[in-house]
């Protein structure tokens, strides 16, 4: 049997996150993934972009602009040669770091040397969607749905409890693991702190790009600014008394990210030294109303097949949905150091463009492991639907 091969980061980099109806949103996605995947062949000038085998790209919407496999579109819209296929991937909040998954499956069983995956997302874009008629010519008025986000045209065969608002499983998640709101407000006040002091020290620097005709160099939901006092004024949104608010849920973004994946062969042809090597992923399935611990498995998991524990890492980014759902994952993760989580801030203050935040939490994880030289990180998310899924890096 022929042995699994390794699988190396050998680049990532994302865009900054735009804010709902904010500076990317007039930036169509398939224009906001080429972007990127651009940028990231341009920083390996070695590397022949005839060599990149597939491109993956995540996206949780594909209803929009981005609906003709915006992997393949972005690969043309890059001006990368048409021999470079490209396939997109829907694991909704977790497509980016599916596309990864993907990516690094298939060069470690030797179906490419090289590979990008990314994800990408436009939830300022997203269109209304209008369901056919039962009948020709109807005469009464007709459903339109918002494709922005959550459930929409539900399957009346699904029980009630599962299909619950996104809030409201954070509420119930809340409710199992008995978070209160003060411990969410002051979660997701330290994420917008350490978003801000990460930018202010440059660490955003080495995989952050451009996006062209925009005049947008951060992030644009982090509030540097922002007080304990500031969120409490706000009102629950999705119960009356309940704990889950717009400040400490994360919020709509636009945005995309995209890494390059080599094995020994096309690390060679990028005359690169890797950021960081994938060692192990998982992926599990949980209550969809209680989808917000979903990463609380799958992180045990990935780290069970790395040989590796909690103890060990250096950083775990771990995707803010909700400051409940990060809270309750981290309450099930004894051993966990709290310094090494999102050091350098959450979606609460970064964003949350569902299809890319995969691929920028990966990204994150490869650049600060190269950074600090060596060690194991981890990066996870919670998945609508009820999923969690995690992978493992190391340098």
């Amino acid at each position: 049997m022929t042995p699994l091969r390794d699988v190396y980061v050998v680049d990532a980099v994302r865009t900054p996150v735009g804010k709902y109806g904010g500076a990317l949103s007039g930036v169509r996605p398939d224009d906001l993934a080429a972007t990127v995947l651009r940028q990231l062949v341009a920083r390996t000038p070695d590397l022949d972009p005839a060599r990149i085998d597939d491109v993956f790209f995540g996206n949780a919407n594909g209803a929009g602009e981005e609906n003709r496999d915006v992997a393949r579109m972005a690969v043309l819209l890059a001006g990368l040669p048409v021999t470079v296929p490209g396939v997109t991937v829907n694991r909704l909040c977790g497509s980016g770091m599916e596309a990864v998954i993907q990516a690094a499956r298939a060069i470690a069983v030797g179906d490419a040397s090289v590979a990008v995956a990314g994800g990408v997302e436009s939830m300022s874009r997203a269109p209304w969607v209008l369901p056919k008629p039962e009948r020709a010519f109807p005469a009464g008025h007709q459903q339109m749905y918002s494709t922005t986000l959550g459930w929409r045209m539900t399957n009346p065969r699904m029980p009630e409890e599962w299909t619950v608002a996104l809030g409201e499983g954070a509420e119930l998640v809340a409710d199992r693991y008995g978070i209160d709101r003060e411990a969410q407000d002051a979660f997701a006040l330290t994420s917008h702190q350490k978003a801000a002091d990460a930018w202010d020290a440059g660490l955003y620097d080495g995989e952050v790009v451009p996006v062209e005709g925009i005049d947008v160099a951060r992030d644009e939901c982090i509030r540097a600014s922002s007080t304990l006092e500031a969120l409490a004024r706000l009102k629950p949104v999705f119960r009356e008394d309940g704990t889950v608010t717009a400040g400490n849920s994360s919020p709509l973004n636009d945005g995309a990210a995209a890494l390059l994946l080599v094995d020994e062969d096309g690390l060679r042809a990028t005359g690169r030294e890797p950021l960081a090597r994938i060692s192990a992923t998982a992926v599990t399935g949980i209550e969809p109303q209680y989808f917000g611990a979903g990463p609380v498995e799958a992180v045990q998991r990935a780290l069970k097949k790395a040989g590796r524990d909690l103890g060990d890492l250096g950083v775990l980014e771990l995707n803010e949905a909700f400051a409940a759902q990060a809270l309750a994952c981290l309450s099930q993760w004894p051993g966990l150091d709290p310094a090494v989580v999102n050091p350098r801030g959450g979606a609460l203050a970064v964003g949350h463009p569902l299809g890319a935040s995969g691929a920028r939490i990966t990204g994150a994880v490869a650049h600060q492991l190269a950074a600090a030289g060596s060690g194991t990180g981890l990066a996870t998310l919670c998945i609508g639907v009820g999923q969690g899924l995690a992978l493992v890096l190391e340098r």
